[in-house]
């Protein structure tokens, strides 16, 4: 049945749940309302977003309903007027008015806009007749028809149509509305007030409607009029984005063609016939899909970085491209790796790809902006996200809104089947949550995703103004994604910036230049390959963690292509299948490995008969079950969390099953090809990301094998390592480096290196104001080092409670003087009169001395006053400031000879990670430093953990059993025991 078919009376104002915190229907439940009460025709028109109407647009075509596209405007909780878009232009005004708002950050006038493709309808009672334009009406609800015999509008009844407000399905529904507005306004639901909900808005059957109307039949006739005169629709499966680079599609082509075949000359000289047989081929799939255009984006992307002097790193599925790799886009070489295109793009591939490009955090929003500027701000936004109401923290919302103490509403979080959470309130919230589960809660931003649009995209979406400053999308990638738009991401990334950094560092205290593209002499490089084999990672890029350092010792691994295999084996959902354990033990014994079938070995035998990489899904998809390349692409993005069709992700489950059984395997077997297809499409990398980490990763060691104390220091300034900071110096001083506290006269306000003295920048001490910080660097550079305490004092202005803070970290540690007589002074010299900055005269004048008594200083107070200003000791070791002098019976370098004993290690605590057992329960992993500074693992079984928890940062006594597994030591917890340190003499 087709809407044309349907009674057409319209419900001109109804509300999605993307009505955030107001309405209670999805989209598909308000549609199939719709169909159960005969009505034909609905606008969707939530309040001050459009964020729903594509998903809208679909779903209603698909079940027969006519849709219109429309918005609620609301300063808070006053409704203004409904707008109506009469077509994509009228939808397009609707959300220019919006996006002008948002982003200016302005409230809406009470009176909409003179639009010209757009219906307005007033609430009854907030504009009088002769106030109306052509295009705007007054809406009235059935419960008003008695006020229109003392109204003006008994003369203009032209002007009225018919206003049901829908947003419930019942009264369930008024009470979830009711709840979510409280949400809201964070109030008790039973504090809000009546203009903070309404009690009207359950949709009503077309007929009984009507009938409220029956002796007004001219506004129904308004009503349908307004009806005929809307339509909407999208292009579903046309491409949005900016369809050319140049002026024609034919110079993108000859474009795109000439910078891949220079670029091919670059990457792999002029005579590599394979290379150029590959380009052709993918510049042929290129050109089919209308794809140069986004190629050639990317590209002048990149280009403007390497201008700029920016580093990136080209990953995700675009580094299978040979296209990509000569155009700069990634560092990847396909053919080394034998990646194909058509993971990335294929003929068959419906929905678009995506390059992942990655940036230092300090440089990405120059790229932003630079994006925003050549594309022009009406065709580029930043993609928008969605967060939801998930799981435990809807109970906290709701425990709130229904008045539980904070303490119950912590347990009922965190124990939520527990006897002692049941009762009447707890059973409430329970049923509630589960109706909100998945709601839409707030609209947030995507990590990185941008859009390039060829129509301005207010054609599709309103725009907001969140905190990066960038307008951005209401909706989020999947909605990007159902209306044909590709997204570039533009990442930022930490380990970018530290390996640029340490370039910088490297030219300014060694004089050296060093040119971190040269990856395959890196590759080569004996030492880097011993620093990989010896897991001496920390500091690098996504090799440095604890489950990473033992990964590489397992598997010995000293080149790329091991490590590009074990950047995928060691995420989260691959280690839970147990899949990594089996690929280190078929690593080992390679002649023990049976596979479940000769397909899996054909696709497999590289990786051991293991699926190491997304790409190896879709070869088993494709080859063993006989899935084509599209739907096995649908099938890994489905279980990556990527594709939201529910339907079809079922439809190829079921073909899968079908295909095995038509071909004659045994149910066994397609379980466990099923079963090994489901733990690592969810979690594993595709092939060509891995290998872009692990160019990354190499860049990271040939620094640190190298340049070892620059490399560090790098690090620690850009913040943004696996470990805290603490741990990077006391790396930085296993490397040899002198680590001084900071310094009026050398420290900056990032750390610095000078020969191989590290000085701990301004940055890292607590409470220290960066204005002062900005006075210090500014004076120092403008007038040189300070002299003394009282120059110091008298070109800076600093307050007394800012210099304390100074002198307690032993800042002006070349004036000789002690930490005790230089608080004297400061409170002598501060102590009458407000500082004021001076110029520094010609003749200085001889500072005042004082006469003070002998004074008392220790270095275990010096200690503490680290640890309390920035966090760690550097004046001696932590393990120096416990009560005893035992280090324990072993080190760390002794573990390997001393498997199977039981002994006692001292540790410094350096991180846990928490796991469940397949039982429940909670079991834990440490890493810790020892006396040498030198790391080493634990392993605390849950019965262990139960009778000896961790208490916190500090050093800790542990008794265990030494282990190792593939040649990787740890320590089997027996019993743990927090050691105590000496006290604060000043406490």
């Amino acid at each position: 049945m087709t809407y044309e078919t349907w009674n057409f009376l319209m419900y001109l104002n109804t509300h999605s749940y993307y009505s955030l915190h107001y309405g209670t229907l999805s989209i598909n439940e308000l549609l199939d309302l719709a169909i159960q009460n005969n009505v034909g025709t609905i606008a969707l028109t939530d309040i001050n977003t459009t964020m729903g109407i594509p998903e809208f647009v679909k779903e209603a075509m698909q079940k027969g309903i006519k849709p219109i596209a429309g918005c609620e405007f609301r300063n808070g909780d006053d409704l203004l007027y409904i707008g109506l878009a009469q077509n994509r232009e009228g939808l397009k005004e609707l959300n220019d008015w919006q996006t002008e708002h948002n982003l200016q950050e302005k409230s809406y006038p009470a009176d909409a806009p003179e639009f010209k493709q757009v219906f307005v309808i007033y609430p009854f009672g907030r504009k009088l007749p002769e106030e109306l334009r052509e295009n705007e009406f007054t809406g009235i609800k059935a419960k008003q028809i008695n006020k229109l015999l003392t109204s003006e509008y008994r003369k203009y009844p032209e002007k009225l149509v018919v206003w049901q407000p829908v947003t419930n399905k019942n009264q369930e529904g008024q009470f979830l509305h009711k709840t979510l507005r409280a949400i809201d306004h964070n109030v008790l639901i039973t504090k809000l007030l009546e203009n903070q909900f309404t009690d009207d808005m359950e949709i009503m059957d077309y007929q009984n409607l009507a009938n409220q109307f029956k002796n007004h039949p001219e506004i129904i006739l308004n009503t349908e009029k307004i009806m005929n005169a809307c339509s909407i629709s999208f292009e579903f499966k046309v491409i949005k984005n900016k369809k050319i680079f140049t002026h024609s599609a034919y110079e993108d082509k000859h474009l795109l063609e000439r910078l891949a075949l220079d670029g091919m000359v670059y990457r792999y000289g002029i005579d590599n016939i394979e290379a150029h047989k590959r380009i052709r081929h993918e510049l042929e799939i290129i050109e089919k899909l209308n794809f140069s255009s986004y190629f050639l984006i990317a590209w002048d992307i990149v280009r403007y970085g390497i201008s700029c002097g920016f580093y990136h790193v080209g990953r995700g599925s675009g580094a299978n491209s040979i296209v990509a790799y000569c155009l700069k886009i990634t560092d990847v070489d396909p053919i080394k790796l034998n990646l194909y295109f058509e993971r990335f793009l294929n003929p068959k591939r419906s929905s678009p790809p995506d390059f992942d490009i990655d940036y230092s955090w300090r440089d990405r929003e120059q790229i932003q902006e630079y994006i925003f500027k050549r594309y022009g701000r009406n065709h580029v936004a930043l993609l928008g996200a969605t967060s939801t109401f998930k799981d435990r923290s809807i109970y906290r919302e709701l425990g709130k809104v229904f008045g539980l103490p904070k303490e119950e509403i912590d347990s009922l979080v965190d124990n939520p089947n527990d006897d002692r959470n049941s009762n009447k309130i707890t059973r409430l919230i329970k049923t509630i949550s589960e109706k909100m589960v998945d709601f839409p809660n707030l609209r947030s931003i995507h990590a990185g995703g941008i859009l390039i649009s060829e129509e301005p995209l207010t054609y599709y979406t309103a725009l907001d103004l969140p905190p990066k400053g960038f307008p951005t999308t209401q909706w989020d990638m999947y909605m990007a994604e159902f209306l044909g738009f590709e997204k570039l991401d533009i990442l930022s990334q930490r380990g970018i910036g530290h390996i640029k950094e340490a370039v910088d560092i490297i030219r300014e205290n060694r004089g050296e230049v060093v040119d971190v593209h040269q990856v395959e002499q890196f590759f080569q490089d004996e030492q880097v390959k011993l620093q990989l084999r010896t897991a001496e990672t920390n500091g690098c890029f996504y090799i440095e963690s604890p489950a990473m350092r033992g990964l590489l010792t397992k598997l010995h691994c000293d080149n790329y292509l091991s490590l590009v295999a074990a950047s995928s084996i060691i995420r989260p959902g691959v280690a839970k299948s147990g899949m990594m354990k089996q690929y280190i033990q078929r690593f080992h014994n390679p002649q023990s490995i049976q596979y479940l079938h000769p397909i899996m070995k054909d696709q497999l035998e590289e990786t051991y008969g293991v699926m190491v990489y997304q790409e190896d899904v879709i070869k088993v998809a494709h080859h063993f079950a006989g899935l084509d390349l599209a739907e096995a692409d649908v099938l890994r993005r489905a279980m990556s969390g990527k594709f939201r069709s529910k339907v079809e992700f079922q439809r190829i489950v079921d073909r899968y099953f079908s295909n095995c059984r038509e071909r004659g395997y045994s149910e066994d077997v397609t379980r466990e090809v099923w079963r090994q297809i489901e733990s690592f499409a969810g979690y594993s990398f595709s092939k060509a990301h891995s290998a872009s980490y692990a160019v990354e990763s190499f860049q990271s060691l040939f620094l640190k094998s190298h340049y070892p104390l620059e490399f560090m220091v790098a690090v620690i300034n850009n913040f943004g390592g696996f470990y805290r900071t603490w741990v990077y110096f006391n790396e930085a001083q296993r490397c040899g480096a002198h680590i001084e506290l900071p310094c009026v006269n050398q420290s900056r306000s990032e750390t610095r290196i000078i020969g191989k003295t590290i000085f701990t920048g301004f940055v890292h001490v607590q409470n220290l104001e960066q204005s002062v910080i900005s006075v210090i660097l500014n004076e120092r550079q403008q007038n040189g080092e300070f002299g003394s305490l009282s120059d110091f004092i008298e070109r800076t202005a600093i307050t007394k409670e800012q210099l304390i803070i100074l002198i307690r970290l032993g800042a002006f540690h070349f004036t000789r003087t002690s930490k005790a007589e230089l608080l004297w002074k400061a409170h002598m010299l501060l102590n009458k009169t407000v500082p004021v900055a001076k110029n520094r005269a010609l003749f200085e004048a001889a500072p005042r001395e004082f006469v003070l008594p002998q004074l008392e200083q220790s270095v275990l107070g010096d200690a503490w006053d680290e640890i309390e200003l920035i966090g760690f000791p550097v004046s001696m070791t932590a393990f120096d400031m416990l009560e005893t002098r035992f280090r324990g019976e072993i080190t760390s370098m002794q573990m390997m000879s001393n498997l199977g004993r039981t002994v006692r290690m001292l540790g410094r605590l350096v991180t846990i990670k928490y796991v469940r057992t397949v039982r429940g329960e909670i079991m834990h992993f440490g890493t810790f430093t020892d006396v040498q500074g030198e790391f080493f693992d634990t392993v605390h079984f849950p019965p262990s953990l139960k009778n000896y928890p961790f208490r916190g940062d500090g050093i800790y006594l542990i008794l265990g059993k030494v282990v190792e597994e593939f040649g990787f030591p740890s320590l089997e917890v027996e019993k743990m025991a927090k050691m105590p340190f000496l006290k604060n003499p000043k406490a």
